[in-house]
């Protein structure tokens, strides 16, 4: 990465793929950032860079790399691999931490010392970094890009929630399990399953998930689906 890599990012803004920050904070916190770009779709963290995309340099760089690696090898399990390439601008430095899409998904953040404080997953929703769903989690941990599409049977449950959809277009995991009078738990694995098969989508949103059909199925389509 050299200098007109880093100002196209600023010049980007922060999103989806991309994160400011002024310095280098806790590797606890960084955790959570790397944990869910790694989750997700991948993207990089720049150190040294204000909210509003000003250059302010990191202070001391050594000192900064070191806590981002600790954030990535002790913080994360599995371990999530950070490519860093400090760059000059102006006299400052920048500390850009790349973060490719991962093949272990899920990661989780490790608070070591803390054994009431459950594991969590982290992803990205627009620019920031939100805790994942127990739906998320399990979808990520099945989540496999080689694999075929899963084939399921389709009961009346699952009939329910495809004509909801087709006049509503988006459901949540209570709506869904209130809809059909079934525990969230066994709404969440029907859930789950369909999302895996392909025949819905899940959508994160800060404070809660939603589903909408999948945009190239309809709900005729999804009763050919059959166990496999």
């Amino acid at each position: 990465m050299n200098t007109q890599d880093v100002l196209d990012l600023i010049e980007e803004g922060e999103g989806f793929h991309v994160e400011f920050k002024r310095k280098v904070p806790s590797p606890q916190k960084i955790a959570k950032s790397l944990i869910a770009f790694a989750n997700t779709r991948g993207g990089c963290i720049l150190f040294g860079v204000d909210d509003d995309g000003s250059i302010i340099g990191v202070e001391s760089e050594k000192e900064e790399v070191e806590l981002i690696k600790t954030a990535g090898n002790v913080f994360c399990d599995p371990p999530v691999p950070v490519h860093i390439d400090i760059v000059g601008y102006n006299g400052k430095d920048v500390i850009v931490a790349t973060v490719e899409e991962s093949r272990e998904k899920p990661h989780f953040f490790r608070n070591d010392g803390d054994e009431t404080d459950p594991p969590k997953a982290y992803i990205r929703v627009h620019d920031k970094s939100v805790l994942a769903s127990r739906e998320v989690v399990r979808i990520l941990h099945d989540e496999d890009p080689d694999a075929p599409p899963l084939r399921i049977s389709i009961g009346e449950n699952e009939r329910f929630l495809f004509r909801f959809l087709d006049t509503h277009e988006r459901i949540t995991l209570r709506e869904f399990a209130h809809l059909v009078n079934i525990s969230e738990r066994r709404a969440s694995r029907i859930l789950v399953r369909l999302v895996r098969a392909g025949v819905i989508r899940i959508h994160t949103e800060e404070k809660e998930d939603f589903y909408t059909l999948a945009q190239d199925l309809k709900p005729p389509q999804a009763n050919e689906l059959f166990s496999r």
